[in-house]
């Protein structure tokens, strides 16, 4: 007897979709983006399949905490441009974690996913925030421990 293909289909993939919390106190950039990559794909779930929208909801919390190997505090640079003539504008990653560290994990997260619409869909179910504290009680979110 051949074993079937099991096909996921969009609807039955947004109905096994959960909330789930990470810490980012005392831990890596690169290792938090790397677990919370996996997750908003769903790569952890049997039923993965690649061009298909099955993750979860992750929520990250003290990004303020993170952590930046080597000597990337001050020598790492990140740029944006303010849509002006001659308005490049640069930020070393430690002015960046004191003033924005929402937008360094967020950066690192959207970096690890694929150059495409699916991916554009997956970073709006990353919620990330400075501190202990979320909005997001009512979703019942369940902690993931670290995978490092």
């Amino acid at each position: 007897m051949a074993a079937k293909t099991l096909v996921l289909s969009r609807e039955s993939a947004l109905a096994q979709r959960r909330w789930l919390v990470v810490d980012a106190e005392g831990r890596a950039l690169g290792r938090v983006a790397t677990q919370v990559a996996n997750l908003l794909r769903g790569k952890n779930k049997p039923t993965f399949s690649p061009h298909i929208d099955c993750g979860d909801f992750v929520v990250v919390v003290n990004a303020a905490k993170i952590r930046l190997t080597g000597r990337k505090e001050t020598d790492k640079i990140y740029y944006r441009h303010t849509e002006y003539p001659g308005g490049l504008r640069a930020t070393a990653a430690g002015r960046m974690l004191a003033d924005k560290p929402e937008r360094i994990v967020r950066g690192a997260v959207q970096g690890m996913l694929p150059k495409n619409r699916l991916s554009r869909r997956l970073i709006t179910k990353l919620k990330v925030y400075a501190g202990a504290e979320h909005p997001h009680g009512a979703q019942q979110a369940t902690p993931v421990a670290a995978q490092d």
